[in-house]
């Protein structure tokens, strides 16, 4: 009931914006209708009215559940997304903004849209139907710009697609048509309600795998584990200085020489191919390993058979040995240096198995500094996607 003139005139200048849509699921092209709709309002109201429309094919999600969903992923328009069961259509919509009170209605939507919606609520307008009655002094209905389905980011982003992102159990793809707001957790709770909505089994595997592009040959075989070793000795290539490899970091290397410790880019060092001497060579490297293999009885290598390899193949065959001090018989340096190869093997052996627990713990260090590495990417990717939307 209207009490006085004054009241009279502001209903009827009220108006208010409003969209409606299935968003069956909701997606980040829907939330740039959604802040196009509440920038166009100005100080003006404005509604969210989703279908209520439930099928497998194209609306798994059901009427309440899309709600759920549609308010998480855009929590500040939260409020102005309506519940009302009664309403499953636009002319449902008009007939209840009317007996609100508003006597001026916008209805914001998609440019290949507009003159459906303007013929079809026009013709309803001060007549009665299975809608009801309305009678706007004005109805309006204009573009939220159009959609290009070719196009990366919001604008080439739709339920079509995310629909066949869930079929296809592909997260990956599924979480780029969500906001970056959204947690993991609401987000696999949206995929796996499609999901369901569509007959298809939960999903439990949520690892998203980004491929991104090589940067080098030598990063990715530093990220595989085949380039450098805990242990190894390599060359600096700057100062020609010799160390060993003490710690494997993301993509450098912490170096260790006769004096001191120094950070090393992966390019900025090279490995020393050189056969085994105690001189040469500090225990417990992988060319000490080769090297007493060769001359430690039954730790031969297929290559470079050594001086216990020889006597056991010749006492196996039954040959006699060479008499001591004879062309080619073994000196007593060759026995003392098969001997200190002995125990360089034995030493080796127990650096390398206190060592294997602390080699686990940094390849595992690495391995997820690695993965946040590509997440960060993922992330980064996202963000430049999206942020060419203008709201």
């Amino acid at each position: 009931m209207i009490n006085s003139f004054s009241e009279y005139l502001v209903e009827e200048e009220r108006v208010v914006y409003f969209t409606f849509g299935r968003m069956n699921p909701p997606t980040i092209g829907h939330g740039k209708l959604l802040d196009i709709l509440a920038t166009k309002s100005g100080r003006n109201p404005y509604r969210v009215y989703l279908s209520q429309s439930s099928d497998p094919k194209k609306n798994p999600l059901s009427y309440s559940d899309k709600i759920k969903h549609t308010r998480k992923m855009f929590p500040k328009h939260g409020r102005a997304i309506m519940i009302n069961k009664k309403i499953k259509n636009a002319m449902d919509v008009l007939t209840s903004l009317y007996d609100e009170g508003f006597r001026k209605v916008v209805m914001v939507v998609g440019s290949d849209r507009i003159r459906e919606f303007d013929i079809l609520m026009k013709k309803y307008n001060g007549k009665t139907s299975r809608h009801g009655f309305y009678n706007f002094k004005s109805i309006d209905v204009i573009s939220a710009g159009a959609r290009d389905p070719d196009a990366d980011g919001a604008e080439g982003m739709s339920a079509s697609k995310q629909r066949a992102n869930a079929t296809a159990n592909d997260f990956t793809a599924f979480a780029q048509g969500l906001p970056n707001n959204m947690s993991n957790t609401n987000a696999r709770r949206l995929f796996n309600d499609v999901r369901k909505g569509m007959g298809l089994k939960e999903s439990k595997d949520f690892k998203r795998h980004i491929q991104l592009n090589s940067v080098s040959d030598t990063r990715e075989s530093f990220v595989q584990g085949t380039l450098f070793d805990l242990g190894e000795q390599v060359i600096i290539k700057k100062t020609d200085e010799v160390g060993t490899i003490t710690v494997l970091g993301s993509n450098y290397v912490i170096v260790e020489t006769a004096d001191r410790k120094t950070r090393q880019w992966l390019d900025a060092v090279e490995k020393i191919e050189e056969s085994y001497s105690p001189q040469k060579h500090e225990e417990g490297t992988p060319a000490a390993v080769t090297h007493a293999k060769k001359m430690t009885p039954g730790e031969q290598t297929e290559e470079g058979k050594g001086l216990w390899h020889n006597i056991h193949k010749k006492r196996k065959e039954g040959r006699p040995m060479r008499k001591p001090g004879s062309k080619g018989a073994p000196t007593k340096q060759d026995f003392k240096n098969a001997a200190e190869a002995t125990d360089y093997m034995a030493k080796a052996r127990d650096i390398i198995s206190k060592d294997k627990a602390d080699i686990a713990k940094d390849k595992q260090a690495d391995k997820i500094k690695h993965d946040r590495i590509l997440d960060r990417a993922r992330r980064s990717r996202m963000l430049k996607k999206n942020r060419g939307i203008k709201t």
